[in-house]
């Protein structure tokens, strides 16, 4: 099992951090263009006098992306939300995908910096490749580094996408 943690503090409210990676259509807008993801089918099961639609727990995200980015073929992935406790944190598992087994937990908490009000936004990821030391290897040389980059980019644009 390998694991690996991103954190971000954002000069923005923590509801409103919160609200925007609780919908589940601001996804693609977090990941590289070279991902291509969109989203191809939500299942959402709405908290109770939620109207802004947000995934609860038991939603499902069907999503597609090209693992490779220049390569033309698709991989679809379906992640389950199993948690959500508003303005803290929710998490999700992989239902089917990539991986062995994936959980992801995105937590937020508010944090004043410098006389700022903001967030930190953590992602705290715990997921297993599959097949052997082919797996570990892979890991090692692409996909840890392609969670980097994924999350390096996300960094960067979120500050804009949440104005």
């Amino acid at each position: 099992m390998t694991s690996l943690r991103f954190e971000q503090w954002v000069a923005f409210p923590l509801e409103n951090v919160f609200r925007f990676f609780a919908d589940p259509n601001n996804l693609p807008r977090i990941m590289p263009p070279a991902t291509a993801t969109r989203i191809v089918e939500l299942k959402l099961v709405l908290l109770p006098g939620d109207t802004r639609k947000l995934a609860g727990p038991g939603s499902e995200v069907i999503t597609s992306f090209r693992p490779i980015p220049l390569l033309p073929f698709r991989q679809k992935w379906i992640a389950l939300i199993t948690e959500f406790e508003w303005n803290h944190h929710f998490a999700d598992i992989q239902k089917q995908g990539p991986f062995k087994s994936w959980h992801h937990r995105h937590e937020f908490s508010a944090e004043t910096r410098d006389g700022v009000a903001g967030t930190i936004v953590r992602d705290v990821i715990d997921y297993e490749i599959g097949f052997g030391v082919l797996g570990k290897i892979a890991d090692e040389l692409f996909v840890r580094r392609t969670f980097n980059e994924m999350f390096a980019y996300r960094q960067s644009a979120l500050e804009k996408l949440l104005t």
